[in-house]
């Protein structure tokens, strides 16, 4: 009666079969930007069956105390009844975890943009002008090879100078200081007018300067000496005339020859073409030693043995124009101004040297000795006399205390000294200029 009740196994084809779940997809790798939350909800998640079966795994087994209970109600209870709560979903560890947003900011009212300005032309750059400033005048730089010949010509001069020098070594400006001055003005042969001359300058500058400082008097006697011997200051001009033909002359013993040969290395140094002509024919072995300068500088020399000096002067400027020498140099015979018929001849050089070139003598130079003093005025005025002198040489100042006949020649007789001489080497000839020459007789 009660066999209806008992338990039966379920015939196959009455016992459900549990669906297995449809396999969900592969996770995807979650991208490397985190996306900004939506507004929309979130699709419904689908269940793993790895996850799901673990946990719905005890539904499936039947419960101890309803064991007596028909299977198939049990399982009506469970899936054709209420359905079974869902688990609550675990945090998934795999799964990224979403950053909360963080509140945004409150925005600060902005300030309103002023107003741009009207597009203008596109400045150019210029350099900003420096500052005008006023510095005072400076001294003139003096290249080395003059600052040598500077300090040579003192060297030469302190005889001459130290006469001078030691007047100025007292403390009072008076009548006695003048006195002493004129006498060491003479004795330095710089001649009675020049001395004259000299002393009211200097008076007149110390009174316009009002002067008490002996060193301030000595520096005023230097400018009153500059500006008497600024006439003598002039430069030898070559290129004027191709060839330009200097005559030589000068006593015996002046240094006319080497001072040729001086003359020679400068205006070769100066890039001038130099052709001599050994016109001095009087004196012995004059020919020969100028032929010596020649070597030394190089340059080609026209001469002859036992020729007549006129004759040698024609050849020489002939081939000058012949071969576009710029300068002709020629020697003439040393002589005194007493000697007539030495001076005679040298007066037919000159109208000799005009038949070759009409132009010529461009330049008529006389050589005289620093040490002759007051002779030398006398043979600058003879010779001037004579053939007409352009410029002068003076030599032999380095061993003379009678360096200021330069003065007496200014004052009587103003005729350019181009060249000075303080040495026996090539460049011991300089050029002449007045406040070098001032200064370093007073130094």
């Amino acid at each position: 009666m009660f066999s209806f009740f008992k338990k039966k196994p379920l015939p196959p084809a009455v016992q459900p079969e549990v669906a297995a779940p449809p396999p969900l997809p592969e996770p995807a790798t979650p991208a490397p930007e985190i996306a900004a939350p939506s507004a929309e909800p979130a699709p419904e998640a689908t269940l793993d069956p790895a996850l799901l079966v673990p946990e719905l795994a005890p539904r499936f087994e039947m419960p101890a105390e309803k064991s007596g209970s028909s299977p198939l109600g049990w399982l009506r209870n469970a899936f054709g009844g209420k359905p079974p709560a869902e688990p609550a979903p675990q945090p998934d560890a795999a799964a990224p975890v979403q950053p909360v947003p963080a509140p945004a900011p409150i925005p600060t009212p902005a300030t309103p943009p002023a107003a741009a300005p009207a597009p203008g032309p596109a400045p150019s750059w210029k350099p900003a002008p420096e500052p005008a400033v006023d510095f005072p005048a400076a001294e003139p730089a003096v290249a080395p090879a003059r600052k040598g010949w500077l300090d040579k010509l003192k060297a030469g001069l302190r005889k001459t100078g130290s006469s001078i020098a030691t007047v100025f070594t007292g403390t009072q400006i008076d009548d006695a200081l003048y006195e002493e001055l004129e006498d060491a003005l003479l004795m330095a042969d710089t001649g009675v007018k020049a001395t004259e001359r000299l002393l009211a300058d200097l008076k007149r500058r110390v009174k316009e300067h009002k002067a008490a400082d002996p060193a301030a008097v000595k520096g005023l006697l230097a400018d009153a000496l500059t500006d008497l011997l600024t006439p003598l200051q002039k430069s030898l001009v070559i290129g004027q005339y191709t060839p330009t033909v200097i005559m030589v002359t000068g006593v015996n013993g002046a240094g006319k020859t080497t001072s040729i040969g001086k003359l020679t290395k400068h205006l070769a140094t100066e890039g001038a073409s130099v052709l001599l002509a050994a016109a001095d024919t009087f004196r012995a072995a004059a020919r020969e030693q100028l032929g010596v300068w020649a070597d030394r500088n190089t340059v080609e020399i026209i001469s002859q043995e036992g020729g007549d000096p006129a004759a040698v002067s024609f050849d020489a400027v002939s081939a000058g124009k012949a071969r576009g020498k710029d300068v002709v140099l020629v020697d003439t015979a040393g002589r005194l101004p007493t000697q007539l018929h030495l001076m005679e001849e040298l007066k037919k050089i000159r109208r000799v040297v005009q038949k070759a070139d009409a132009t010529a003598p461009h330049e008529v130079l006389l050589v005289i000795d620093g040490n002759t003093g007051q002779n030398a005025l006398a043979q600058v005025r003879a010779f001037d006399d004579a053939i007409g002198l352009t410029g002068l040489i003076v030599t032999k100042l380095d061993g003379t205390a009678k360096g200021g006949v330069l003065a007496a020649i200014a004052q009587e007789r103003p005729i350019p000294v181009y060249f000075i001489g303080v040495g026996e080497k090539l460049e011991d000839l300089e050029t002449f200029n007045a406040r070098e020459f001032a200064q370093a007789l007073l130094s």
